[in-house]
């Protein structure tokens, strides 16, 4: 009797309470009601009551709100699991309730008219949570199928309703089933109305006040970065914009942004119209182009990541700008697994692949990419295999529609092409730009070639020296040798060759590695030797490189290059090879010679030959020595150059002029007849 006036108090307590702070202040009691009331009707009674009171609901509701109803139910739920498994009543549920299946069925119809169908997802969502949450497995088959049923259908009934759910009820819809969508069945889940969740779930988590809200807290947190005495500029832990984001970072929603962009990506995948793809692809776009918008208009995107250090304070470096990226971080994958999903579907879908659909949604896909570039290049665009899948297939699909591809490219185009601009986020978009351009330079017209990418990459080729430019320098080489190896290209080859080659010898080795040195000289080489299109136009102009190369070879120092010249690779070796400045020039005409016709092969192997014995370090030359043997014996040439390179070795003097030079060949005196010892010279 004392447990019936207690909870009469409390509906009393819940009908008259004065504001939201009270009635939540009386929620605890709920939940030890809810788990000892032994009264079916009073189960109901007070499950319908939390869900209708006007003292929780009639004022400005957000999710945290819905978060603690569910609460109620998840921990009641969890509460009857523990009475039943109790030999003894343990406070503060000092008696024993209704059986598991009764209360379920008794909390259940506290979901009735009183309340809409939006919070009936609260009340069922929270008792199949504490029942089957984290594998607790509390409820017969049966039972739980019928509560799936029940939160599935209501899911379904408040999608139809639409009215209102712009709001927190939209909002809380996505919450719900956001939590429970691992619990559903393949049954139950494809029951729901993904073609009217998946807008609200994208307005919800993209541009709601309960999301990500359009990513503002970006921009709004540049004007409490201000710069200090020390001259760095700091943004304060105890400032207003910083407690925003991490406000921003603790919603309901945010917090769980993994999970929700899986469900988000498994929407994508089932909707049954196409347009609410595209749409959907659209409104992502959107978001990403704001987010790009607030994050030029911070003061962190005037400092480039290799001058952090130098320009900001140290609180800001520990626990401010930290707090930002992980929120951005989070925000940049939970794109990507949604993007990952409409490329994953519309490989298979012939809706989706066919007409204009599919080429619209790669070059979404790629400005989405563009625009979340700033974050991407801090982390490694190749540290995530899904972040390279939809780059990758995006690029594919776009490369059918050459016409277009030329079109994407002009709209991504540096803003001043054949300058590096000052600030590093327009540097971060002309790294995007020559990465992306290098995977079109096959399909897209000679012209265009020459106008964009050529132009864009040319004033980054000397840039190699400079930290802020490292990854762009190499990203503008990599582009150029593209261009220039497209068979259409052959006149832009040899507009621009001799600028290059004059640049790379200018760069060497200050700015370029040994390793990029051989890599970009052997491929020029390639690009000007048969059976290239150029070759045919200009047949002396690979060995007239080879001369170029042998003459700065003869004039390049031999003192061995430090450790900040030589290739991040050959670092990482136990014991990486030495290399100087001239056995680098070398070691890249070695790597040329596969290249070269028999004609000027019969020229050049004597040549390099010689230059090999110009060094004088014996483990360089040894170095030099085994490549050069690697290049003629290890399946490099061709049948035609490989017979020439036997007979050269072999009959012609070439072991000889490699290994001793122009030096006579010492001879041991032996008797007649006698067996020497050619086991060192088998081995060469």
């Amino acid at each position: 009797m004392a447990t019936e006036r207690s909870l009469a108090t409390l509906l009393r307590s819940l009908q008259t309470a004065s504001g939201p702070e009270d009635a939540h202040a009386l929620l605890p009691t709920a939940t030890s009601f809810l788990a000892i009331l032994t009264n079916p009707l009073n189960v109901t009674l007070l499950s319908s009551q939390l869900l209708a009171s006007p003292a929780i609901w009639d004022h400005q509701i957000d999710l945290h709100t819905c978060r603690r109803i569910l609460s109620v139910f998840n921990t009641a739920a969890i509460g009857i699991i523990q009475n039943e498994a109790s030999d003894e009543p343990r406070a503060p549920y000092a008696r024993r309730g209704l059986d598991r299946e009764a209360w379920v069925k008794a909390v259940v119809d506290g979901a009735d008219d009183k309340s809409p169908r939006w919070r009936h997802l609260i009340l069922l969502g929270g008792v199949l949570l504490g029942f089957e949450g984290q594998n607790r497995q509390g409820l017969r088959h049966n039972l739980r199928y019928k509560l799936e049923s029940g939160l599935v259908q209501a899911a379904q009934l408040a999608l139809q309703q639409g009215d209102g759910l712009d709001g927190v009820a939209g909002y809380c819809i996505t919450m719900i089933l956001n939590y429970t969508f691992e619990l559903l069945s393949d049954h139950h889940r494809s029951q729901i109305d993904y073609n009217r969740l998946l807008p609200l779930m994208l307005h919800s988590t993209f541009f709601a006040n309960e999301g990500l809200d359009r990513a503002y807290f970006v921009g709004t947190s540049d004007r409490d970065i201000l710069e200090g005495n020390d001259k760095k500029f700091g943004w304060p832990s105890t400032s207003m914009t910083y407690q925003h984001v991490k406000s921003v970072s603790s919603r309901p929603l945010v917090a769980s942004l993994g999970p929700l962009s899986r469900l988000i990506a498994h929407a994508m995948e089932n909707v049954t119209d196409p347009n609410i793809v595209s749409d959907g692809i659209s409104l992502i776009n959107d978001f990403a182009r704001t987010l790009l918008v607030q994050w030029r208009q911070n003061k962190l995107s005037e400092v480039d990541p290799s001058e952090e250090t130098e320009f900001l304070d140290a609180e800001s470096l520990k626990t401010t700008i930290p707090e930002l990226w992980r929120l951005l971080r989070s925000l940049m994958f939970s794109i990507v697994i949604i993007l990952r999903a409409v490329l994953g579907r519309m490989l298979n879908d012939r809706v989706l692949a066919a007409g204009s659909v599919a080429p619209f949604i790669a070059m979404q896909s790629l400005h989405i990419l563009r625009n979340l570039y700033f974050i991407t290049s801090r982390i490694g665009q190749n540290s995530s295999s899904q972040y390279s899948f939809v780059n990758l297939v995006a690029i594919d699909i776009l490369t059918q529609y050459p016409d277009l591809a030329e079109n994407f490219l002009r709209t991504i185009k540096p803003i001043e092409l054949g300058h590096i601009p000052q600030h590093p986020l327009e540097r971060c978009l002309d790294l995007f730009f020559l990465n992306t351009a290098e995977h079109f330079t096959l399909i897209i017209s000679p012209q265009t070639s020459d106008e964009l990418i050529v132009s864009a990459a040319t004033p980054y080729l000397a840039a190699g020296g400079n930290n802020h430019l490292l990854e762009i320098f190499e990203a503008a080489h990599s582009v150029a040798l593209a261009v220039f190896s497209a068979p259409q290209n052959a006149d832009i080859a040899a507009k621009h060759l001799p600028f290059y080659i004059d640049n790379l010898f200018t760069v060497y080795p200050q700015n370029l590695s040994v390793r990029q040195f051989r890599l970009a000289f052997r491929s020029v080489v390639r690009i000007a030797a048969p059976p290239s299109p150029l070759a045919s136009n200009q047949p002396l102009l690979a060995p007239t490189l080879l001369e170029l190369a042998h003459k700065r070879a003869l004039d390049a120092s031999s003192t061995l290059l430090p450790p900040s010249l030589q290739s991040s690779e050959e670092n990482a070796l136990e014991n990486p090879p030495l290399h100087s400045e001239r056995s680098g020039v070398i070691l890249a005409i070695i790597d040329s010679l596969p290249s070269l016709r028999v004609e000027d092969l019969e020229e050049f192997l004597p040549l390099t030959a010689r230059l090999v014995n110009t060094i004088n370090e014996p483990d360089v030359k040894a170095t030099c020595v085994e490549r050069f043997w690697d290049v003629l014996s290890g399946g490099e040439m061709d049948v035609e150059r490989a017979n020439f390179c036997v007979t050269w070795w072999c009959t012609r003097g070439g072991r000889e002029l490699l290994l001793f030079g122009d030096q006579p060949v010492p001879e041991e005196p032996v008797m007649s007849g006698a067996v020497v010892d050619v086991a060192r010279e088998s081995k060469l």
